[in-house]
C-alpha cells in the first residue's frame, strides 16, 4: 500500500460532502472533532472544569512549558480577541513596541495598539520579505524607549513564516521582551519555549490544533500573567483576570464555548496521534510541497521563494491572461469540491491556497486537477502571472 493510501485512510473525506476549506482556519476537521460538539455541558459542572483543566496542560505540554514558570489562559472569542488581550494585558501603558510587520496582520497588531494607545512604531517589509535579528537590534538600539517586540510568526496574507529564532535573540541580547502571535502556526510549526524565548504566545482553537472556532489561548510566563493585573483596558480581555478566576474556581468568568471545548479535546487526541508538532508539521509541508509543484508545473509563480514558504498557506500571483477572473475561478474551484482563499497583496493581484486541516498529498494533488480544470473551463491556457508581479517581487527580494 502506497504512503498516501495510508494517510488517506486515516484522514477520511468531509462525511458530509462539503468543500474542503483550504483556508488558514477555519479548516476542514476530523468527523470526529464534529462529532464531539453533540452533547451538550454544564460550564459550572465539574465534568467540564476537568475539561478545562485538560486542555491547559496539553497546551502547556505542546509548547513544552510544563515547569511551574509558565501557564495558559483560554480566551473566548477570536484569534484576534486573544491577541488584543495579550497586548492589552502584557505591554504596560507606558510601554512602547516594536512591530514587526510584513502582511495584513502585523498591520493589524499596529491598529490594535493604536486602539489600546500603546506607543509604537514598526519595521514594515512589505507583502515579500521577512523582517531579519539584524534589523530588529538596530532598531532596538537606536531607540531605548522601546520596551516590547511584536511579531506575527506565519503571516497568513504572504504565507511567510518569519524567522523567530533570530528575531528572539536580538530582542533579548538588548533586555527588551517578546511577544509573539503564532495564530495560524502553533501545533505545526516549532514554537515552544525551548524553540525560541518569548515572554507570551497566542493562538486559537481553529488553526494546526484543527479543531472549530471559539476560543484562543494565551501562553505565558507566570511573572508576566502576575505583573499584568489591573492594567488591561477591557473587562472581558483581561488575561490576568480570567488566569486569576480560572485557577481558583476551574471556571471560565463568562460562558465558555462548552462544545468548542469538548470538540477541541477530540482535536488534541488525533494531534498527539499523529505525533504531535513534528507529525502535524511534516504532514502539512507534505501537503505545500505536493501542491507547489504541481501548481506550479500548471504555470503558477509563487509570491515567495522556497526558503520563505511555510507549510500553513502559499500566496500565489494570479495569471496575466485577459480570460482569468479570480471571482469565475473560485466558484468554479468549489464546484470540484475546494474552497480557496483571496489573496490579501497590495500590489498585485493574488490569491491563497492553504496546506492545513484534515488533507494529504493525495488531496493536494486533486486541487491541482480542479485547477488545472478550472482554468481549461475558463479558458485560460497559461497560469503565467503578469510581468509586474515578477518584476515586483525580483525587486523587493533584492
Amino acid at each position: 500500500m502506497s504512503a498516501d493510501a495510508k494517510t488517506n485512510d486515516a484522514l477520511e473525506a468531509p462525511r458530509l460532502g462539503e468543500p474542503y476549506l483550504l483556508t488558514p482556519g477555519p479548516l476542514t476537521t476530523a468527523f470526529s472533532v464534529k462529532e464531539a460538539m453533540l452533547r451538550d455541558w454544564g460550564s459550572w459542572d465539574a465534568d467540564f472544569r476537568g475539561m478545562t483543566a485538560e486542555l491547559r496542560r496539553e497546551l502547556l505540554a505542546i509548547a513544552g512549558a510544563e515547569s511551574d514558570e509558565y501557564d495558559c489562559v483560554p480566551m473566548q472569542g477570536s484569534g484576534s480577541f486573544s491577541v488584543e488581550a495579550m497586548l492589552g494585558s502584557f505591554i504596560p501603558r507606558d510601554g512602547k513596541v516594536l512591530v514587526l510587520m510584513n502582511g495584513a496582520y502585523g498591520q493589524r497588531i499596529a491598529q490594535t495598539l493604536k486602539y489600546l494607545g500603546r506607543a509604537h512604531v514598526a519595521i514594515d517589509k512589505g507583502d515579500y520579505m521577512p523582517p531579519r535579528g539584524s534589523e530588529v537590534a538596530a532598531a532596538l538600539d537606536a531607540d531605548p524607549a522601546i520596551t516590547h517586540v511584536v511579531v506575527v510568526h506565519c503571516e497568513t496574507s504572504s504565507g511567510i513564516l518569519n524567522p523567530l529564532k533570530e528575531i528572539s535573540e536580538a530582542v533579548y541580547s538588548r533586555n527588551r521582551k517578546l511577544l509573539v502571535d503564532s495564530m495560524s502556526a502553533f501545533g505545526a510549526v516549532p514554537a515552544g519555549v525551548d524553540d525560541f524565548r518569548y515572554e507570551a504566545i497566542v493562538s486559537s482553537a481553529n488553526k494546526c490544533i484543527e479543531g472549530v472556532p471559539g476560543f484562543g489561548f494565551v501562553i505565558a510566563r507566570k511573572s508576566e500573567l502576575e505583573a499584568a493585573k489591573d492594567r488591561s483596558h477591557s473587562l472581558s480581555l483581561d488575561v490576568h483576570a480570567q488566569w486569576s478566576y480560572m485557577n481558583k474556581t476551574g471556571q471560565w468568568r463568562f460562558t465558555p464555548p462548552t462544545h468548542v471545548v469538548a470538540a477541541f479535546l477530540e482535536a488534541l487526541r488525533l494531534h498527539r496521534k499523529e505525533g504531535g508538532v513534528a507529525g502535524r508539521g511534516a504532514r502539512y509541508a507534505s501537503n505545500r510541497d505536493v501542491m507547489v509543484a504541481g501548481m506550479r508545473q500548471l504555470g503558477f509563480e509563487t509570491l515567495l521563494g522556497d526558503e520563505w514558504l511555510s507549510p500553513i498557506i502559499v500566496t500565489f500571483f494570479s495569471p496575466a491572461h485577459p480570460n482569468f477572473n479570480f471571482a469565475r475561478f473560485y466558484e468554479l474551484m468549489k464546484v470540484r469540491g475546494f474552497i480557496i482563499y483571496p489573496g490579501k497583496l497590495t500590489v498585485v493581484d493574488s490569491f491563497r491556497i492553504g496546506c492545513i486541516g484534515q488533507m494529504d498529498a493525495h488531496v493536494m494533488r486533486k486541487v491541482v486537477a480542479a485547477a488545472a480544470a478550472s482554468l481549461a473551463e475558463m479558458g485560460v491556457d497559461t497560469a503565467t502571472p503578469p510581468a509586474l508581479a515578477l518584476a515586483e517581487r525580483a525587486r523587493l527580494a533584492a
